[in-house]
């Protein structure tokens, strides 16, 4: 387990096609840490259009080192026609700051409150979600897209909490939380399943959904780069209440599982009693990667 004092921060950027982009923003993390900051892993995903930086820092690092990725992100980005699947509302989209006990949530918070206070300087507007917004969902956020938040901000509806009430003009928005690991899992179906079949199963294994499985967060998408396969992308937002296999097991009810894929870092007990026959692409544990760094 890392030092009590770790924290990690896991942004996500509308850019998850051109490496030298991507890369250059995870530097940026790097040089805002001051050499206290970690880069633990970066996803990568062309369909999703979307990467996925891990950082790792003791308090006070990880809010000026997401400060200045999403300087980067904003030179470099332009979500005004952006492409891909993903839902999303900013170049810099979402940046949660994620807390590995309940002893370090106080902390988690205070860092993304800090880390709202820089965005919103650099003249994006910070929306709050979760526990630092009375439960406030992404989905309810990015209803509409960019243009849909824009609407209800100019309408009154809502108001950024940091920043500007009005989207930065080619960065859009940022959302900004703290909150305990979640596990983003994508699964593959077999052919001849369709996007209308990850569609359909989506709608029935999430929350609220005629299956609903609790605290998970479910779409259905087409994947180009990959030949056309159809996915189930989703957050298990409590992988101990409900654990990846019976994640699998769901989606199996309803199509035949071609293999899985890990987005980012998860908890080990999140693939506990995991089915040896599923393969699971990146599939790489929040220790194990704390671990090599040192933490």
């Amino acid at each position: 387990m890392a030092a009590p004092t770790t924290l990690l921060a896991i942004p996500n950027v509308s850019e998850g096609r051109d490496d030298t982009v991507i890369d250059a923003i995870g530097a940026a993390y790097l040089a805002g840490g001051a050499g206290a900051v970690h880069l633990l892993d970066t996803h990568r995903d062309p369909d999703h259009h979307r990467a996925v930086h891990t950082l790792a820092g003791p308090p006070g690092t990880l809010a000026t080192a997401l400060a200045a990725g999403a300087a980067a992100a904003i030179e470099r980005l332009d979500v005004r026609d952006h492409p891909g699947a993903h839902p999303h509302v900013g170049a810099l989209d979402v940046a949660p700051l994620v807390h590995l006990d309940a002893a370090r949530r106080g902390a988690a918070c205070a860092e993304a409150l800090v880390a709202a206070e820089l965005l919103g300087a650099l003249g994006l507007p910070v929306l709050l979600y979760g526990a630092l917004a009375g439960g406030r969902r992404r989905a309810e956020l990015r209803r509409g897209g960019p243009a849909g938040l824009a609407a209800r901000l100019e309408s009154g509806e809502l108001r950024a909490d940091f920043g500007p009430q009005r989207l930065h003009p080619t960065a859009g928005a940022v959302l900004v939380g703290a909150r305990p690991p979640l596990v983003a899992f994508n699964v593959e179906l077999a052919a001849p399943a369709t996007v209308v079949d990850a569609r359909r199963i989506a709608a029935l294994i999430r929350e609220g959904g005629e299956e609903g499985l609790p605290g998970l967060r479910a779409i259905g998408l087409e994947l180009p780069a990959r030949g056309g396969v159809a996915q189930v992308s989703m957050n298990v937002e409590d992988h101990l209440a409900l654990p990846l296999a019976a994640v699998v097991a769901a989606v199996g009810r309803h199509a035949r599982v071609s293999e899985a894929e890990l987005v980012g870092l998860a908890p080990a007990a999140a693939f506990d009693g995991f089915p040896a026959d599923v393969r699971v692409r990146h599939r790489r544990t929040v220790a194990e990667a704390l671990e090599a760094v040192g933490l």
